[in-house]
């Protein structure tokens, strides 16, 4: 099944399920928005990783990720100026099959993609929720700078399903958009918390020894998956 949608290229990577705010001050995002509020619910785009190019101007050399995720928008703040800051949440992943430049902003024809869990994905699921909350200790314990005087923190509830846990994590995890891109794209769950899992035993490795790395979010628990 394909659909047209309209596209915003980003330089960071959406996961369903998860949240994206937005703050759209480009005339042809804004055109975008404007256009999506007169379309009757639901109102959704496309987001694509860039993997060339720049978010903003109209650079011809944009080379854009092969599959992205749908942004459903959920509320719009219109600033007087013509700026809108947005909220969107992820939802369907697609592949993009045709792009469109013929309107301001660009359009693809998109075919979605399959959410599977796959084989041992519940297993998987096991092995990498205690990897997960050892990465968030690990990793407020770095910046706090005092690894072996932090106390523990508290550990936050993760879901069963292996599918929405995938992705929780996938966009949790501090990691290079090479690395987020390449989980957006595993076939299914269980290649999602395969690759995860080793990126977990890896980061955790790492974070044992060095003494400080730049915070990441999801620390304190306040991190929701929609």
């Amino acid at each position: 099944m394909t659909e047209r949608l309209p596209l915003f290229p980003l330089g960071t990577v959406l996961f369903p399920g998860l949240v994206l705010p937005l703050h759209l001050f480009e005339e042809r995002y804004r055109l975008l928005v404007r256009d999506l509020l007169e379309r009757p619910e639901p109102r959704r785009f496309g987001i694509v990783a860039l993997e060339l190019g720049h978010e903003v101007g109209h650079d011809a050399a944009h080379r854009l990720a092969e599959v992205g995720c749908v942004a459903e928008l959920h509320g719009v703040t219109p600033h007087e100026d013509g700026r809108f800051d947005i909220i969107t949440i992820g939802g369907r992943r697609f592949r993009l099959k045709e792009l469109d430049r013929a309107r301001p902003y660009l359009c693809g024809e998109v075919e979605f993609l399959p959410e599977d869990a796959g084989t041992d994905a519940v297993a998987l699921a096991h092995q990498v929720k205690p990897l997960f909350q050892l990465y968030r200790h690990r990793l407020a314990a770095a910046g706090d700078g005092d690894a072996a005087e932090a106390e523990p923190i508290e550990p936050i509830e993760l879901p069963d399903d292996p599918v929405r846990l995938s992705y929780l994590i996938a966009a949790a995890v501090v990691l290079d958009g090479h690395e987020k891109q390449r989980l957006l794209e595993a076939e299914d769950a269980a290649h999602r918390l395969r690759f995860t899992r080793d990126l977990l035993l890896r980061e955790n490795r790492l974070l044992d020894v060095l003494p400080t790395v730049p915070a990441g979010q999801f620390l304190d628990g306040s991190f929701r998956p929609n």
